[in-house]
C-alpha cells in the first residue's frame, strides 16, 4: 500500500501524524509508553501507540470528535477497516492516562538547532495564559472559574504558563493547573528549562524578589533575566553607568535598571508616549547597550502570539473537548506536542530555508499538516531524507509580510454587544515609528552605615 502499511502495518497502521510522524516517530511513542508503563499488555484492536497519535491528530483538528479524527486518520488507508465506537474510543483514552502524553511533550520540549539569538544568548519569553474547559462538576471542581461583579467566567478555566524561545515560537516548558493559583506560583515549575545562555523576558507580574533570586542568583538556574517593573518601584541606585542605566539590587540579585521614555509616532497622525522601567541582570552597558535593550523587551510579545496560535489557530477558540480533568489534562499535553512538533518543522524549513523565523505562517503549517494526515503522506522519510518536507515547502512558499513596527489598540475588536460603546474608540492598526529615549536616573542612594 505505501510506506505506512509497511513501518506500521494492521492494527498500528492508523497511528501516524503525517508528516509529522518523522518528528513524533513510532520509537518515541512506544518508549514513553514504555517508561510510563502505559503500553498494552495484549495486542488490542486500538493499541496504545494508536492511541497517542489519534490524541495528537486531535490537537490537529480541535473543531471534531474523536470519531472524525480516526476517519481522517485511515481516509488515506485502503480498506474501509474497523471504525472504534465513542465508548470505545474513550475507554482507550483512559487506558492509556495523561502520562505518556506528559511525558512526549516533554521529549519534545525545547529550542531547534540553530535557535536565533541576540550577542549570543537565546531569548525566551515566560508568561501565562488561560484555556476554558467543559462545564461539568469534575472539570469545575479541579480547576474552578472566574467569579466577579461581571457574572464571572462561563466556563471553568485551566491556567496555563510557559516558556517559549522567542523567534521560532518553540515551546521550552509549560505548566498548567488551578485558575486560582497564579502566575508566579506555577513559574518555578519551569525553571528547569532555563540555564546560562538564556535571556527570559518577563511583565511585571514576574517582578517578584523571589523568582529573581530563584532564576538569577548564585543557587538559581544559571539564566538571564529583562522584566519590566513597575515605574514608580523604589530601587536603590547604586551606580549610574555610562549609557544612563543605573545598578541597584532585587532580592539580593545584582541588577541593572533602565528607564525610558518610548514615544510612538503614528501613521495617522499625533502620538503616544509612555514610561517604562526594565530590570535585568546584564550589568555590563558596553556588552549590552540600554537602548538595545529596550528594543529587545519587545520580542516579549512571541508568547502573546504563541497563545494566539493554540487558542485562536488551532482551536479556533473553541471549548476543549474533554469533561473531566484527566481528559483535559492529556488534551493539553496533546495540543501543547503537536504544537511543538509543527513549530520544529517550521524551524527546519526556515533554517535551511533561508527565511527568517518570524516570517513562517503557522496557518499555513497547519493546514498543510492536516492534509499531510488525512492523506497518510509522508508518514516515514524514504532512501533521501527531506527535512523540509511538503509542510516546510508550503512555508516556505507563503511567506508573511516583514515585520514593520505597528501601535495595535489592546480593545474587543469584536463586541459582545450589537449596541454601541460609549465614547469613541480608534480601533485602527496604525504603521508606526518608535523613538526611544533613555532618561537620567534619579538622585543616587547613599549607601547604608553598617
Amino acid at each position: 500500500m505505501g510506506s505506512v502499511d509497511r513501518w506500521a502495518g494492521g492494527v498500528f497502521a492508523p497511528g501516524h501524524l503525517g508528516e509529522l510522524t518523522r518528528i513524533v516517530p513510532f520509537e518515541m511513542v512506544d518508549e514513553v509508553l514504555a517508561e510510563t508503563r502505559s503500553a498494552q499488555r495484549r495486542v488490542r484492536r486500538l493499541p496504545s501507540r494508536v492511541v497517542v497519535y489519534l490524541l495528537l491528530a486531535a490537537g490537529l483538528f480541535e473543531g471534531q470528535g474523536l470519531g472524525q479524527v480516526w476517519a481522517r486518520l485511515v481516509s488515506g488507508l485502503e480498506g474501509p477497516g474497523w471504525v472504534p465506537s465513542s465508548s470505545v474510543l474513550a475507554q482507550a483514552r483512559r487506558r492509556v492516562g495523561v502520562a505518556p502524553l506528559r511525558a512526549l511533550f516533554d521529549l519534545l520540549a525545547g529550542p531547534p538547532a540553530g535557535a536565533v539569538r541576540w550577542r549570543g544568548l537565546l531569548v525566551c519569553a515566560m508568561d501565562g495564559t488561560t484555556m476554558s474547559v467543559p462545564d461539568s462538576p469534575a472539570n469545575l471542581a479541579a480547576y474552578g472559574h472566574q467569579s466577579g461583579s461581571h457574572g464571572g467566567s462561563g466556563y471553568p478555566l485551566v491556567r496555563l504558563v510557559a516558556v517559549v524561545a522567542c523567534g521560532t515560537r518553540t515551546v521550552l516548558g509549560a505548566g498548567f493547573g488551578r485558575f486560582a493559583t497564579g502566575e508566579t506560583a506555577y513559574a518555578p515549575e519551569l525553571f528547569g528549562c532555563l540555564k546560562a545562555g538564556m535571556l527570559l523576558l518577563a511583565d511585571r507580574n514576574f517582578a517578584v524578589k523571589a523568582l529573581v533570586a530563584a532564576i538569577a542568583g548564585p543557587q538559581g538556574t544559571g539564566a538571564d533575566l529583562l522584566i519590566r517593573c513597575k515605574s514608580n518601584r523604589p530601587l536603590p541606585r547604586l551606580e549610574t553607568l555610562a549609557d544612563r542605566s543605573w545598578r541597584s539590587v532585587l532580592g539580593g540579585v545584582p541588577i541593572r535598571v533602565i528607564d525610558a521614555q518610548i514615544t510612538l509616532t503614528l501613521s495617522g497622525g499625533g502620538h503616544r508616549t509612555g514610561h517604562y522601567r526594565l530590570i535585568t541582570t546584564l550589568l555590563d552597558p558596553r556588552l549590552h547597550p540600554a537602548a538595545e535593550i529596550v528594543r529587545l523587551y519587545h520580542q516579549r510579545w512571541e508568547i502573546e502570539t504563541t497563545y494566539l496560535e493554540l487558542k485562536s489557530t488551532m482551536l479556533g477558540g473553541r471549548v476543549l473537548r474533554s469533561r473531566t480533568p484527566q481528559g483535559a489534562d492529556q488534551e493539553i499535553y496533546a495540543l501543547l506536542a503537536v504544537y511543538q512538533a509543527l513549530r520544529l518543522a517550521m524551524a527546519d524549513a526556515t533554517a535551511g530555508g533561508g527565511l527568517p523565523a518570524d516570517r513562517a505562517s503557522f496557518t499555513v503549517a497547519l493546514l498543510a499538516a492536516r492534509d499531510q494526515v488525512v492523506h497518510a503522506a509522508g508518514v516515514i522519510a524514504g532512501t533521501v531524507i527531506d527535512l523540509v518536507g511538503q509542510i516546510g515547502r508550503a512555508v516556505l512558499d507563503n511567506p508573511l509580510p516583514a515585520r514593520r513596527d505597528r501601535s495595535c489598540p489592546r480593545i474587543v475588536k469584536r463586541a459582545i454587544s450589537k449596541h454601541r460603546a460609549k465614547g469613541q474608540v480608534d480601533r485602527t492598526n496604525h504603521r508606526a515609528t518608535l523613538t526611544i529615549d533613555i532618561l537620567h536616573p534619579p538622585e543616587l542612594t547613599p549607601t547604608p552605615s553598617p
